[in-house]
Order: C-alpha cells, then structure tokens, then sequence
C-alpha cells in the first residue's frame, strides 16, 4: 500500500516492487493478492458509521464490466456487455463482470462512496448479485434508504428479489417495456383476466389519463412536468 500511495503511474502490477519503499521481494506482491482476504462487511460497516447523518441515504446499483481481452488463463472470464466507440459494433468484451453498491453523499458532485463492489462469478447473474448486496447492505443502514437502478434492473426479476428488502427503489426502465393495470372485476365467464389494460411506454395512445401531475420549477432545468400512474405490474 506505501508502494501504490508513493508512486505516480504504474504500468505493470509488478512495478511496485521496484519502489524504494517496497523492502520485499517482488514475487511476494502476488503472494498478498493469493492470501489477501478484504473483509468487505466490516469495511461496509465502517464506512456506514461516516456517514453524516441526512434526512434520507441515497444509494445507486450498477454492473461494470472489465474488459480482459488477452488474458486467457484468467478465471471465469465471461461474456459482458459493454458499449462500442464504433458505430454498429457488437455491445460485448470478455472479461469479467462486477456489481456495485455505493452511497451519493451529495446532490451535486461526481464522488461516491462504494459500500460493496464484487465480482459476479459464472455462477450468478447481476439481477441476483444486486439484490443480495442491497439486502445486506439495508440490513446495517440506520433509516431506509432510496435506492436508484439503471434499465438492467427495470424488470420483473429485481422487483420480485428486492421486494422484502427495506429500501425504496427509483429504476429506469426501457423505452419498449410494456406494464399491465389492474385486472377488472370478474364477469363470471371463463377465465378471470390476470392483466388489465397495456401500457405501453413508447405508444403514447396507450396511456389513460394519469392518476396525479406535478409541475416543478427548477433553477438549472426549467419546468419539469411529472405523471404518475399508480398500479402498474410487469407481465411476470
């Protein structure tokens, strides 16, 4: 750690090793990384306990993929998405994916506290590695907190594994998802309807007129108009 905090750029892991703070020998920097076990609990814990105290936590969830193109021999490489510079490439890399979990101390501002950053193995899918992290990260929060989720979370699978989870969640969803109102009432022929009316998102002829509507005059945005539609249900 002395080596990293003293040492401008660094092109090669290895390279740390040849700074005059570093007094081992340099095979023993991929030692610490073989034995080395963070215990992630406890310093989510500790920087819960930093926090300055706020009417209300705001956390944000995201999948990051690193890209690991020539390394062959890594574990568990994997297949992740990941936006192209060029025009029409396919979204994808190899390489390894990871979930985030962090604290946004501030409204205005870039920096952000990561509470949980792990890999997702072969194994797991990033809906389920999402929800397990904001569970036990609710779980040592002293209020509930409003959680924020990009479109890879807008979907009935993360509502359906967050739904006993304490935390209030805002997610985007993609323009061409469609949700269902509520079933009307049983007539008594044949089989009740599970659904109501569709509601699709980028057909604005399928919007009913909206349970409630807000207007906000905003100093850097202008007016912001908002609709509310209540009970709405993924297909799921």
């Amino acid at each position: 750690m002395d080596a990293v905090l003293v040492t401008r750029s660094v092109y090669s892991f290895v390279e740390l090793s040849v700074s005059p703070v570093f007094q081992r020998q340099w095979s023993s920097i991929y030692e610490a990384l073989e034995d080395s076990n963070p215990p992630r609990e406890e310093l989510m814990r500790l920087y819960i306990k930093q926090l300055p105290q706020t009417e209300q936590i705001i956390l944000a969830g995201d999948h990051t993929a690193w890209s690991r193109l020539d390394a062959k021999t890594l574990k568990e490489r994997t297949f992740e998405h990941q936006a192209q510079p060029i025009s029409g490439a396919k979204p994808v890399t190899i390489g390894q994916g990871y979930s985030t979990v962090a604290i946004i101390p501030e409204a205005e501002g870039s920096w952000a506290l990561p509470l949980l950053h792990e890999r997702i193995t072969s194994f797991e899918n990033p809906i389920e590695k999402a929800a397990a992290q904001l569970k036990l990260v609710c779980q040592n929060l002293p209020t509930r907190p409003l959680s924020l989720w990009d479109a890879e979370y807008g979907c009935a699978s993360f509502v359906k594994q967050t739904a006993d989870i304490a935390a209030d969640k805002l997610m985007r969803l993609r323009s061409n998802r469609v949700l269902y109102s509520a079933p009307p009432d049983y007539t008594g022929i044949g089989r009740p309807r599970v659904h109501g009316d569709k509601f699709k998102l980028n057909d604005q002829t399928t919007w009913w007129t909206p349970d409630e509507m807000f207007e906000i005059l905003d100093s850097k945005l202008g007016r912001v108009s908002l609709r509310l539609w209540c009970n709405l249900h993924f297909q799921q």
